[in-house]
């Protein structure tokens, strides 16, 4: 499995996380893909999601922070699927020695983005 973060916003208005995988052999049409990379040591501020995107990490080790306090870590391979485009948002930094590099895959609002949540 993929492992997956669903990076949302509650109806309390804050970025929350929750932990899980993408479904396998699950196809989802695209609007658009970006690939970006972001210098080491690198970090940003509290913002929002653009639009519903999958951030396939594919270099670099981020550390994800919400408002509530809630944290989490991405290592390469895994996916973030950005949904809070709305509300408080989110903050991170890179927190090893490498550059960030990543796929943006972005979608319509809405879609169907097939995460599965752990038990």
């Amino acid at each position: 499995m993929i492992r997956a973060f669903l990076l949302y916003t509650g109806t309390d208005g804050n970025s929350h996380v929750k932990c899980g995988s993408v479904s396998p052999n699950a196809l989802v049409q695209a609007q658009s893909i970006l690939f970006k990379e972001t210098p080491a040591n690198s970090a940003l501020e509290w913002h929002v999601a653009p639009h519903t995107q999958f951030v396939i990490t594919l270099a670099g080790t981020l550390e994800f922070d919400t408002r509530d306090g809630e944290t989490f870590t991405v290592h390469p391979g895994d996916v973030l699927i950005a949904t809070d485009y709305t509300g408080s948002g989110h903050e991170w930094r890179l927190v090893d020695n490498n550059p960030w590099k990543r796929a943006y895959v972005v979608f319509e609002p809405g879609t169907d983005t097939h995460f599965v949540p752990e038990k």
